[in-house]
């Protein structure tokens, strides 16, 4: 997996050079034929997305059991809360910064459909359901599993989603930087492809430095919540932000985050729980990478974007990210049709905001894994509290 995610990285940053160098000397008919290609593979991908929400969703609800412990309950409680906060806090500062060195409507539709290049054909591929109807389903289903106990049907959903898992990494994670290569082509045969580079870097730099402005604020809640100097275990917990930013992974690293956290004097007991489940429901870096780079397309395209529209996106996507950190692009890939169906946007505006997502993928994991040893403080407070009561 680790290997999968380097070479993701370095095939999309090869797919954007050579689609903005080929982009610029590529004759229209060779336009055409990657635009056929792109329109193809984003019919697939809207195709694809409502079953992975059916095939992840719902056997991570029907896994929780009716049986679930309270710290089990609590951890994901303040998992789901940090990730959707982490969503608001980058929409406040997104929205405040983007107007002082990006340009509104630079992107606009009129801007780029100065030269259209139109496909060759277009195949339509219908969904099964839209998107916010496979999350209702998952819920239904799932929930039913955990009262009724249908192990049957529960399996059935657990196959299913081991299906979705191995579509999403060997069909459509290698396709990607292809996506990417032929909208980079088609933006640097319009004449719009230096914007979108000298704005990429600007909006990249920005969810990094959010990133770590919300892993301050975290540790000062959490260290306020357990007593303990704030900055202390914030650096205590520098090995997993560097470990995780170079290898792309949340859950590769957490062998690392469990002996970093443990540094912060947290048990043995809470590290070896709180860590691994934190891994798969605790998102709160991918969303504001995700939060940043969607912002930041809807600014320079000139597409509105009220408070409500985001709000309900966020609240979507923390619940759809829960179930996809186990598959590789995961997040992203939940997300996308929650970008479409919820946010408006067009099947361009999501391909560039999963070109920003994938440039730099590293600050997104690192902030998920060092959060982690936020929540972990926040709970040793609480159930070591309760065990040294009793």
């Amino acid at each position: 997996m680790k290997k999968l995610k380097a070479g993701l990285f370095l095939r999309v940053i090869i797919a954007i050079v050579c689609g903005a160098l080929l982009g610029l000397v590529a004759p229209e008919v060779l336009v055409r034929i990657f635009k056929t290609l792109n329109v193809l593979f984003a019919q697939l991908l809207k195709f694809i997305i409502p079953l992975l929400v059916l095939g992840l969703v719902t056997p991570a609800i029907a896994n929780v059991g009716r049986g679930a412990g309270k710290m089990l309950l609590t951890v994901i409680g303040i998992a789901y809360l940090s990730t959707i906060l982490s969503g608001f806090f980058a929409y406040a500062c997104a929205d405040s910064v983007f107007p002082l060195y990006l340009t509104a409507g630079e992107l606009s539709s009129d801007a780029m459909a100065a030269r259209e290049f139109a496909p060759y054909f277009d195949i339509k591929i219908p969904p099964v359901c839209d998107i916010m109807t496979a999350l209702v389903l998952s819920f239904l289903i799932g929930v039913g599993i955990i009262f009724t106990g249908a192990s049957g049907l529960k399996r059935a959903f657990d196959e299913f989603g081991a299906i979705i898992k191995l579509t999403i990494e060997k069909v459509i994670i290698p396709i990607l930087p292809l996506y990417i290569f032929t909208m980079i082509c088609e933006m640097a045969a319009k004449g719009v492809v230096g914007v979108v580079l000298g704005s990429g870097f600007k909006i990249i730099l920005t969810g990094i430095i959010l990133s770590i402005c919300y892993l301050i604020i975290q540790y000062c809640i959490a260290g306020g919540i357990a007593r303990k100097n704030p900055f202390k275990a914030l650096w205590n917990m520098l090995p997993a932000y560097l470990t995780a930013f170079s290898v792309c992974s949340s859950s590769a690293v957490i062998p690392v985050t469990a002996a970093c956290t443990r540094k912060n004097g947290i048990s043995d007991e809470i590290t070896d729980f709180t860590i691994p489940l934190c891994s798969t429901v605790h998102m709160c870096g991918s969303t504001i990478k995700l939060a940043v780079s969607s912002i930041a397309v809807a600014y320079i395209t000139g597409t509105p974007l009220p408070f409500a529209v985001y709000a309900n996106f966020v609240l979507m996507q923390g619940i759809a990210a829960v179930a996809a950190p186990g598959v590789m692009g995961g997040v992203l890939m939940a997300s996308v049709g929650l970008l479409e169906s919820i946010m408006g946007f067009s099947p361009e505006q999501t391909a560039l905001v999963m070109t920003l997502y994938l440039a730099l993928d590293g600050y997104g994991p690192a902030c998920n894994v060092t959060g982690d040893g936020a929540i972990a403080l926040i709970i040793e407070r609480i159930f070591k509290k309760k065990s040294d009561e009793k």
